[in-house]
């Protein structure tokens, strides 16, 4: 333990002890200055910090010095009724400073007293109290900007956690302040009434005691109490104006000297209005003109000089200003602004706002964080922001998804309500509103509470609304993953990669493939939801290809078979036989008679009627592969596999188009049907 730690401990002993032992009156000389000089330090240190956590430990030191100061007064009231004598400096006080008139002393104190109990102290009881209750009001609304920062990826997890521990330190500092103000307001009323008692039971006792007479009793005991209760109230008066300091104290990036000086002093031409009304007091009053034409003086010497330091600098800066306000005038920049489009959107009407209101339990925006970390583990990409907002154009329980301003998604909430999905066999016991879970399109029923238990008996699959929600945000990501990629956030991949291969990155890009190329190769890999996370794997191909073909429909296919096991793993996470509608050789062969080669790459220009024939084909098959419970997958060559998937990709989004090269050999590929011409 540390010198200064020591020194603390050793002080609240100390006042234990001033409590309990009568102390000699060199001791008390020496407590007292300590105290005055104690005041001191708080009141400057409270002027010099920038904000109020800055001095976090004033309520508990306030507490400490209102303890200590009560030592001193019943040290002091014992040496005053005991000896009738406190020491070098009470004597001072209340000789000296008073001029040894117990009245005009008595009278003194009354006016410290009442300016610490009536003004500072009910002042800062009062912005304490509301410092309090504002900080609590706002700690919601603070989180939720701290977690829209960390979701946009402006802070780190770290900075967020800093910036959460200080609206928590915060409140705790109000909610102490508001307590720690009490013990002000109870140190004024205790100095009041110490004086009182010195006064009553100092005559009784120098009479009866000390065999006094009226009139030197009274003399005695009044200049001593007067005294003590000057060199009490002086510091409590300091440390009371320190209080009121710290609670009305704004944060800002000076200090109260540098604040005070450079707002109240900021307007020079005010100065100028203020010297002529004191100068005009003195010839319109008889106040003594001599007096007032000094003061009028001073403040116009005051406004001269510093209107003189605010014009230096304007006079250089004169005509670029203008010329800047002429620009500023002329330029679209306030209009620009309003161009933006965020890359996702997430709007819910006002009946939903409790989902992002942390304050009403809502966890939204911790959903959003842990789907942008699911999705860059799964995808392999980085989702841009997903700002969220309360839109009162829509209806109170439904919300919106956008993609870059446009509305891509969109479903409705019943907040006291839960979400049932039927396992395939209903239970007509199971009763509720009718609806369609948004994520997959299937039929689904809205239940109260009651009904919850029961429904997870007979099988139903019950989500909470956060959780619908979260679903149907990560499918519509997901989905749409290939429309977020752009250039941009496609160069902050291929930097990432470069810390690692930096020599693998500067093989591919800028020469032979541009940056526009490699975004296109990784949008086509999202389009189909290829995780894009293994970023060296799908260089190392881009750089054996990559200089061989300009079409990068063609490079994708050959990135997808360099991706095989994670495609296989993809498909059959735990290495179960994989069900498969097979393409047939007839149908592949009308297919590549169909393709169409030119300088742009390979398009398919397939008769419509046939291509409508072989997308009911696909259909049919894929839906009978559903019905078994598989989810349906069609396998077909490497040279058609391409044209299969932009064939389909329109009717048949969710049928996933693999190769025979995409898949690893010791995979168990069985075939439960065959697509025809």
């Amino acid at each position: 333990m540390g010198t200064r730690e020591f020194s603390v401990l050793f002080g609240v002993i100390l006042i234990v002890v001033m409590l309990i032992i009568p102390l000699p009156t060199f001791i008390l000389d020496i407590l007292i200055i300590t105290n005055i000089s104690l005041a001191l330090i708080i009141i400057l240190v409270s002027m010099n910090t920038r904000e109020p956590l800055e001095f976090s430990i004033f309520p508990t030191l306030l507490l400490l010095v209102t303890l200590f100061r009560l030592g001193l007064n019943v040290s002091t009231t014992r040496s005053i009724l005991g000896d009738a004598e406190a020491g070098n400096v009470i004597n001072t006080f209340g000789n000296f400073v008073v001029g040894g008139s117990p009245l005009v002393g008595f009278v003194v104190f009354l006016i410290l007293v009442i300016i610490q109990f009536v003004v500072i102290v009910k002042g800062s009881e009062r912005v304490s109290e509301v410092g309090a209750r504002f900080t609590l009001d706002a700690m919601p609304g603070k989180q939720m900007s701290i977690d829209a920062d960390l979701n946009a990826g402006m802070i780190s997890d770290q900075q967020a956690k800093q910036r959460r521990e200080k609206i928590q330190e915060e409140a705790d500092f109000y909610g102490s302040m508001d307590g720690a103000s009490k013990f002000v307001k109870g140190d004024a009323i205790a100095g009041i009434v110490i004086v009182i008692i010195n006064l009553i039971f100092g005559l009784v006792i120098g009479m009866v005691e000390h065999g006094m007479g009226v009139t030197d009793a009274a003399s005695t005991y009044t200049l001593l109490t007067v005294g003590d209760g000057l060199v009490s109230q002086i510091p409590a008066l300091l440390v009371s104006t320190a209080t009121g300091i710290v609670v009305t104290r704004a944060a800002s990036e000076g200090n109260l000297s540098h604040d005070v000086t450079s707002q109240l002093f900021a307007f020079p031409k005010m100065l100028y209005i203020a010297s002529a009304a004191i100068f005009l007091l003195g010839l319109l009053t008889p106040i003594t003109v001599l007096l007032t034409t000094v003061i009028a003086a001073g403040l116009a010497s005051m406004a001269y000089f510093m209107s003189r330091v605010e014009q230096q600098p304007d006079k250089e800066e004169e005509e670029p200003e203008e010329e800047r306000e002429d620009d500023d005038m002329k330029s679209p920049e306030n209009v620009v602004n309003l161009l933006t489009i965020d890359p996702i959107e997430f709007e819910f009407g006002y009946g939903l706002i409790p989902l992002a209101d942390a304050n009403q339990g809502g966890d939204l925006l911790d959903r959003v964080v842990m789907i942008r970390r699911q999705l860059a583990l799964e995808l392999g990409m980085v989702v841009p922001v997903i700002r969220i907002r309360d839109n009162i154009q829509l209806q109170p329980n439904e919300y919106a998804i956008k993609m870059h301003g446009n509305d891509v998604a969109s479903g409705e909430l019943l907040l006291d309500h839960y979400m049932a999905m039927s396992p395939g066999v209903e239970d007509e016991s199971i009763t509720g509103i009718e609806t369609t879970e948004p994520a997959f399109g299937l039929p689904a029923l809205w239940i109260g509470e009651e009904m919850k238990e029961q429904a997870e008996l007979s099988g139903y699959t019950v989500v909470d609304p956060p959780s619908v929600v979260s679903t149907h945000l990560t499918e519509i990501i997901k989905n749409h993953a290939h429309e977020l990629l752009g250039r941009e956030e496609a160069k902050q991949l291929v930097e990432h990669l470069k810390e690692t291969y930096p020599t693998l990155v500067e093989e591919v890009t800028p020469n032979p493939l541009s940056l526009g190329d490699i975004q296109k190769v990784l949008s086509n890999l999202l389009k189909e939801k290829i995780s894009i996370r293994n970023l060296p794997t799908i260089f190392e191909t881009l750089a054996e290809y990559g200089a061989l073909t300009k079409d990068m429909t063609l490079v994708t296919e050959y990135v997808r078979q360099s991706l095989s096991r994670q495609i296989t793993k993809q498909f059959s996470p735990d290495g179960e036989p994989l069900y498969v509608v097979t393409v047939s050789g007839q149908a592949e062969k009308k297919i590549a008679e169909a393709v169409q080669q030119t300088e742009h790459g390979n398009f398919l220009a397939m008769n419509p009627d046939d291509s409508q024939s072989l997308v009911e084909n696909i259909g049919r098959e894929a839906e009978r592969l559903s019905e078994m419970g598989q989810t349906p997958v069609l396998l077909c060559s490497p040279a058609v596999r391409m044209h299969i998937s932009q064939l389909i990709e329109r009717f048949l989004p969710q049928v996933p188009v693999l190769s025979y090269n995409e898949l690893e050999p010791n995979i168990e590929v069985q075939s439960t049907g065959v697509v025809n011409a």
